[in-house]
Formats: C-alpha cells, sequence, structure tokens
C-alpha cells in the first residue's frame, strides 16, 4: 500500500481515537495546527481549479474534515472542562490574543465569527449546492442528446462521445453529493455553537463548584478558553465552508480564480476612474479625515491608468485586425462556399415528428442512426457519410424525406400514436385501421391503434412502431444509393485502412496501375448491384491481377464480381436449398454479343429499339411468372453477356439480380424456372 493511502487511513483512525481516548495537550495542539493546514490547503487548492471535476473528492473529504474537526472538538471539550482549563498552549493564546483582557468583548467577536460562517457562507453554500445539483440533473438529458447529434454528425469520434458522457455523469454524481455533503457544513457550524455554549456554562459550574473560583474568574478563565477554543475550530470551518461556495459557484475557465478575478474584476479601467472620484468625494464632503480617502482614490485613479494604457493599444489592434478579416471575409469570392455545400443524406421531417428525435420525449432517433451506419458498414463494407437530420417547417406535421445529395429520394409520413401493421397475406376483419403504404418495400399495411395491436400479432401480421419504419425506410434508401455516396473520399478512406494490414497489396494496385477513381469507379458499380465491398483484399488481389491488362472498370468489376463468387452465391442461396433463375437462350445471348460494339472509350450495347423491347418485355414475364410461383427473381446468363444484359434491363427492373455462371460456386444446384430468347 502507498504511503499516501497509508496516510489517509491513519488519519480515519486517528479521528475514532480522539472521539474515545482523552489526549495529551501536545497532540491537541499538533492537531488543532493540522487542522488549520488543512483547511488552509483545501481553500487554495477550491481557487485554483478550473472546473468542479478536478476536485471531485471534495465532498468525501468535506465529510472527513468535518469529522475531524468534530472530534477535535470533542478532544479539546474534554481537556477544557476534565484538565481544570489546561486545553494547550494553542487554544490559550488564541483565547488571550483575542479577547485582549475583556471577555465581553472577545466572546462578542467568537459570535460574529460563528453568524459569518453560518449565516452567510454556509447557508449560501447549502443553496448554491442544492440549486446546481437540480440544474446538472436536468440538463443531463439535453447534453446528452447534444453529444448523440455531434457523434451522428461526424464532429467527434466514439471515445471523444463515450468522454463527454462519463464527464457528464461525473458532474451529476459531484453536484448531487455536494447537495449532500453541505448539510454537513451546516450541521457543523450548528454543532459548533452547542459545544461553546456548553463550554461556557458547564465551564462556569466546573470553575465554581470543583475550584472554588468566584463568578467573574470562573467566566474570565473558561470565557478566554472557550473563545479560544471556538476559534481554532471555527476558523478552519469558515475556509472549508468557502471552499465549498468556490466549489460549487465555480464555472469552467481557462484560468483559475485568482486570474479570472483580476481579468474580469478590472476588465473595465475606467471604472477604476468612477471608483476613485467617488471615493475622493466622500473624503471631501464628510467629516473623514481626508488624507486616506484622497490616498485610495489616487491608487484607484492611478491603476486605472497604467491598466488603460496597456490595455488600450492591444484592443484597439485587435479591433482593426478583426474588422479588417471581416471584410476580406466579406469580399472573398469564398464567403459564401458554406452556402453551396451539400450534404451527402439528409432527413427531413414535419414538427410532429420532432418527438422521434427528441430524447427529452423519449425519442431515440440519434442512437438509431448511429446503429443503422454500424450496421451499413458490417453489411455494405463501406463507411456510411454523416446523416443530417433536421426538422423542415414546409414539410406536413407527420412527413418525412430523404435526400441523397441534396435530391429528394424518398417520403413517407408517420402517425406517431398508431402501429403499422401488415398482413401475412390473409386478412382479419377484426384487424382494422387507416390504409397506408409501407415506405420502405412499398407493401400494402395498416396504421392501427394500440388497442388493435394484439389481436393484430395474434393474427400474425408484423406490427412495428413508427421509430422502426423510419429506420427501416432509411435503410433501404442508402442501401439502394451506397453507389451514389461512395465517393473518391469514401474510397480512400477504405484503401487507407486496407494499407494498415495488407500494403504491399495496395502498393500493388495503386498509384500504378490504377489510381483511386479506377478503384471507386469499381467499388461503386459491386455496389450499384448490392455486392458488399467488406472482402477488400480479395477485391485488391483481382484488381492487381488483372489492372495490368486492362484499365477498363465495367471488365474489371466481371473479373471481381467472379473472384467473389462464394459470396455472391451464399448472397442469393440458402445452404442446401436450390436456386432458382430465369436463362436467356443461346438466340439471345448471340444477339446481345453480336450487338457489342468496341470503342476506344469502351464497349457498349447497340441493339435496335424493337429488339430492346421485345428482350426487355420477355424478360419482365418471365420475373412475373417467377415471383408467382414463390421465387425471388434471379436471371442467370454467360459471363460474356452478363454486363451488357444488366445495362439493358437497368432501367426498367434496377433491383432484378444478374449472374454469370462464373459467380456461382460449383455445388450451387441451379433450377430454371423460364427462358428469355430473343428476337
Amino acid at each position: 500500500m502507498a504511503f499516501r493511502d497509508l496516510t489517509v487511513l491513519l488519519g480515519v483512525v486517528t479521528i475514532v481515537i480522539m472521539l474515545i481516548i482523552p489526549l495529551p495537550t501536545g497532540i491537541i495542539d499538533f492537531l488543532i495546527i493540522i487542522n488549520i493546514s488543512l483547511a488552509l490547503l483545501i481553500i487554495l487548492v477550491a481557487m485554483n481549479t478550473k472546473e468542479a471535476l478536478q476536485f471531485s473528492i471534495f465532498p468525501t473529504l468535506l465529510l472527513l474534515v468535518t469529522l475531524f474537526r468534530l472530534g477535535l472538538n470533542v478532544s479539546t471539550t474534554r481537556a477544557i472542562l476534565g484538565n481544570h482549563g489546561d486545553a494547550g498552549n494553542v487554544i490559550e493564546t488564541f483565547g488571550d490574543f483575542v479577547v485582549g483582557g475583556n471577555a465581553l468583548v472577545g466572546f462578542v467577536i467568537f459570535i460574529i465569527l460563528v453568524v459569518i460562517q453560518f449565516i452567510v457562507i454556509t447557508k449560501g453554500a447549502e443553496r448554491v449546492s442544492e440549486v446546481g445539483a437540480r440544474f446538472t440533473l436536468d440538463a443531463m438529458p439535453g447534453k446528452q442528446m447534444s453529444i448523440d447529434a455531434d457523434l451522428n454528425a461526424g464532429m467527434i469520434s466514439d471515445t471523444e462521445a463515450k468522454e463527454r458522457r462519463k464527464k457528464i455523469e461525473q458532474e451529476a454524481d459531484f453536484y448531487g453529493s455536494m447537495d449532500g455533503a453541505s448539510k454537513f457544513v451546516k450541521g457543523d457550524a450548528i454543532a459548533g455553537i452547542v459545544i461553546v455554549l456548553m463550554n461556557i456554562i458547564f465551564g462556569l459550574v466546573i470553575g465554581m463548584m470543583q475550584e472554588g473560583l468566584p463568578l467573574g474568574a470562573a467566566a474570565d478563565k473558561y470565557t478566554l478558553l472557550t473563545v479560544g477554543d471556538g476559534l481554532v475550530s471555527q476558523i478552519p470551518a469558515l475556509l472549508v465552508s468557502t471552499a465549498t461556495g468556490i466549489i460549487v459557484t465555480r464555472a469552467a475557465s481557462e484560468g483559475n480564480l485568482g486570474h479570472d478575478v483580476t481579468r474580469q474584476l478590472f476588465a473595465y479601467p475606467k471604472m477604476l476612474y468612477v471608483a476613485g472620484i467617488t471615493i475622493f468625494l466622500l473624503g471631501a464632503v464628510t467629516p473623514i479625515e481626508w488624507p486616506i480617502p484622497t490616498l485610495v482614490a489616487i491608487m484607484l485613479c492611478a491603476g486605472g491608468y497604467f491598466m488603460g494604457r496597456q490595455e488600450h493599444k492591444p484592443q484597439e489592434d485587435d479591433n482593426a485586425e478583426e474588422r479588417q478579416a471581416e471584410e476580406e471575409e466579406f469580399r472573398s469570392p469564398e464567403s459564401v462556399v458554406s452556402l453551396i455545400s451539400v450534404d451527402p443524406v439528409e432527413f427531413e421531417f414535419g414538427y410532429g415528428l420532432i418527438p422521434l428525435a427528441d430524447a427529452n420525449q423519449g425519442g431515440d432517433l440519434l442512437d438509431r442512426v448511429v446503429m443503422i451506419r454500424r450496421q451499413l458498414a458490417i453489411e455494405l463494407g463501406m463507411v456510411v457519410p454523416v446523416i443530417r437530420i433536421r426538422d423542415n417547417i414546409q414539410l406536413k406535421p407527420g412527413e418525412y424525406v430523404i435526400k441523397v445529395k441534396g435530391n429528394e429520394v424518398a417520403r413517407g409520413e408517420l402517425l406517431l400514436d398508431h402501429y403499422m401493421a401488415m398482413s401475412p397475406g390473409e386478412e382479419d376483419s377484426q384487424v382494422t385501421g387507416i390504409d397506408t403504404i409501407e415506405p420502405a418495400f412499398g407493401l400494402p399495411a395498416l396504421w392501427i391503434s394500440e388497442e388493435v395491436k394484439e389481436q393484430a400479432e395474434y393474427a400474425g401480421y408484423t406490427v412495428v412502431d413508427p421509430p422502426s419504419v423510419v429506420s427501416t425506410h432509411l435503410t433501404e434508401v442508402i442501401k439502394r444509393y451506397a453507389h451514389e455516396l461512395l465517393g473518391r473520399g469514401e474510397a480512400k478512406q477504405l484503401v487507407e485502412h486496407l494499407r494498415k494490414s495488407y500494403s504491399a497489396l495496395v502498393e500493388d494496385v495503386t498509384p500504378e496501375p490504377l489510381g483511386l477513381g479506377d478503384i471507386q469507379k469499381v467499388l461503386s458499380r459491386l455496389l450499384r448491384e448490392k455486392v458488399p465491398v467488406r472482402n477488400l483484399p480479395v477485391i485488391f488481389e483481382t484488381l492487381a491481377d488483372y489492372g495490368q491488362m486492362t484499365k477498363d472498370t465495367d471488365l474489371l468489376t466481371e473479373y471481381v464480381r467472379q473472384s467473389l463468387s462464394r459470396q455472391i452465391s451464399s448472397q442469393f442461396t440458402e445452404a442446401g436449398q436450390p436456386m432458382f433463375v430465369v436463362t436467356l437462350s443461346g438466340s439471345a445471348e448471340k444477339m446481345i454479343s453480336d450487338a457489342v460494339q468496341q470503342t476506344e472509350h469502351g464497349n457498349f450495347l447497340a441493339l435496335s429499339p424493337e429488339q430492346s423491347q421485345d428482350f426487355v418485355e420477355q424478360t419482365m414475364k418471365e420475373m412475373e411468372r417467377m415471383q408467382q410461383g414463390g421465387h425471388a427473381p434471379v436471371i442467370l446468363c454467360s459471363p460474356a453477356v452478363r454486363m451488357y444484359v444488366r445495362h439493358l434491363i437497368e432501367r426498367y427492373m434496377p433491383h432484378i439480380p444478374v449472374l454469370s455462371y462464373n459467380e456461382l460456386e460449383p455445388e450451387v444446384e441451379v433450377q430454371s424456372t423460364g427462358v428469355v430468347k430473343g428476337s
């Protein structure tokens, strides 16, 4: 155990000893000086802290110091009343010095000290502690919401958010503890008054009845000792009470109390002139002797002159520089740059949906957005940009809009006091509500009330609350537009993350033979067809192998898809289950391959409008037939035409996956449900 820890334990044991065992006067003198020194140290530390949490042990320390002082009071009372007035040199010296031969005057001075501590310092510190605790606890939800907003906006990291939350919890614990600890200060002041009265009353009784002293002698003797004992107890108590008030009234700043007082109190040198003139007039027009007011007035005016001389020029320079900077900023073209910025993803909602984002009203939208970004990082392998959340008074109260790069891509409307219920296929007449469309997948649904919720769940309906509806919709929208959200900055972030573990692999790919833009295009094309890019090592190995052969990003994407065959196979099939697909006939594939035109800018498909329309119509019919059979639609074709088939149907069926035979694992069982024939 460290020496400092052992010292604290010995201090607590000493307090117990003082309460039980009579101590020699020499040890009492030593402990009195320790008490005064400890109180002085506490107030000095309190004055030099920048914020309350820097002295977070203060509530516990306040309790220990109060207990130590009460134990010392017990020891000194025992010495005063039990040793015929022999309470040690310190108490006698304090009493004699203050009393000065007049017991009544000394007693009055002591009473004044007690009144100052009890009525002014202790009462005020108790009230401030109580108010500080209440306001700190009331402000916690708003602070937590601010942290969540900063975290969601990307302004702080997860580590910084945890540190801020921990600090808020510590502040709440500290001010709550201070509220309770201030009650000990008040109790200590009351106990001090009671102990003084008991010392005087029983001192007179002992002096007159046991020592045979006359009333005057007994009063002089025990009043002196009582005042001395009260002073050595009340002076440290006054210092600790003052420290309590300083701690709970101290706002966080860049300097200590002395720095703040001198900087802020003398921030206006002209006020020193006003104070100096007022003091001079006080000495001139009243019977007060003029030398002292005049001297103080000269000191105030001189201080105002010198401080104004020192601060005036720097302030003028600062103001001039500030004005010049503002003018240059206003005139510069960059002054409007902030007005044209576009957020990658925006979520705007009407005022009726504010409870979704307000933590004070139980809203957890900010937490859900954080979880959405984490979920998509796992599923897609990319870092989703910051999602801006704001209210929009132009929307209907329950309406919300999702924007990608400033353009609206989705819209929905919620009823906060209802639940969304989606039918399992068989309608239940007892489940009634407001007809609506589930926004994420476009399924028919109902808004049902709380009373119908249990019946709907019993009937097999899928019942979700409004926050879950929004979260699902936002997640699906981001998945749909993930390829647009992966820009060069996000691609560079992924490359740098991969470089930490596979530096040699990254060096084989970029900057030669492929630039960052080429890599971004490949990753974007994968995301466009819902292929996650989380397996970056495999993607970069493929780019390293084929990047020397071609710079065509479409072709490189096809090679990468084939390398990810295991991932793609598991994405569209379940273990042990066959894959149901629609295939292309030989004539259809030949028609497409013959229509491929090669140019210096890449290859493109040059089908006639009639051929394209006929192919799309046949494909749509086969997809509808496949869906009616209860299977998820998938198109399977040869590697040579997969990319062109995808381009051909993308405008009409963007969500239909198109796979090639090389993208399936050998063990995958394929069953064709239809064939698209060429014209």
